[in-house]
């Protein structure tokens, strides 16, 4: 889903090409699996500006063996294969699940269950990247290990690798529950945010930033994204609030 909204947003402004386990009708792909890395996965990274590391099966609730033998061999060897063949830059779809296990106490708990009540959305305490990790299952425990894998290609390899903590982003582009509300990247939003990571300058070599749109209830921070990479996120999931109500209701 996310690789088809990039396909399709990026490619008036670049020049895309795509590696998947199956070919994609009318769309310049390669035919392979970087979980393996065999010769026809190697050849996408040749020549490449910048990889958009999208591998790995999204589910969060992915078993930890399916994690270990899918997700993270994907991630380690699109990385090293970036690094052989002198990609410029990697762009790690990381997790707002690496940090998921603060929704267990206030007040993200609260905003999560639609518990507002008198709170602020202003005086919300923001978690931050330098938040300690707080990973919520084996999906999110792969994805801290995606961004430590990145950390170490950027020191030792000199491989520039900027690492996408994205929030909700679904098919709809729209909130379907109520965690949603703070949580939502539309697809513009996530088109916005990923343009600024392939334009950044070559500094920072290596950083992790939330991907959130500017939504009211948002909890987590954006404002190292805005400083660093320019990412400016337009919309709020509170423009839907009153039609997801209504269709609540009905329901």
């Amino acid at each position: 889903m996310v690789g088809t909204i990039l396909r399709n947003g990026l490619a008036d402004e670049f020049e895309v090409s795509g590696l998947d386990l199956k070919r994609i009708p009318g769309f310049n792909s390669t035919v392979g699996n970087t979980a393996k890395m065999g010769r026809r996965a190697e050849r996408a990274f040749r020549g490449q500006d910048v990889v958009i590391d999208l591998a790995g099966n999204p589910s969060t609730t992915t078993p930890w063996e399916v994690v270990r033998s899918n997700n993270l061999p994907a991630s380690m060897n699109a990385l090293d294969a970036a690094a052989r063949h002198g990609v410029r830059r990697v762009i790690y779809a990381s997790s707002n699940h690496v940090t998921g296990n603060y929704e267990l106490e206030g007040p993200y708990a609260q905003i999560v269950r639609g518990e507002r009540g008198s709170l602020d959305p202003a005086a919300i305490p923001l978690i931050t990247t330098r938040h300690p990790l707080r990973p919520d299952g084996p999906y999110g425990i792969g994805k801290v290990l995606g961004e430590a894998a990145g950390r170490y290609y950027a020191d030792q390899r000199g491989l520039s690798v900027i690492c996408l903590r994205i929030g909700t982003c679904n098919r709809s582009g729209r909130p379907q529950n109520e965690r949603h509300f703070s949580t939502l990247l539309t697809h513009e939003d996530l088109l916005r945010l990923v343009r600024c990571a392939i334009s950044a300058p070559p500094e920072p070599m290596f950083g992790v930033f939330y991907g959130v749109s500017a939504n009211t209830w948002r909890f987590w921070d954006i404002s190292d994204a805005r400083e660093a990479i320019g990412y400016e996120p337009m919309d709020d999931a509170e423009t839907w609030r009153a039609e997801w109500e209504a269709t609540v209701s009905e329901g």
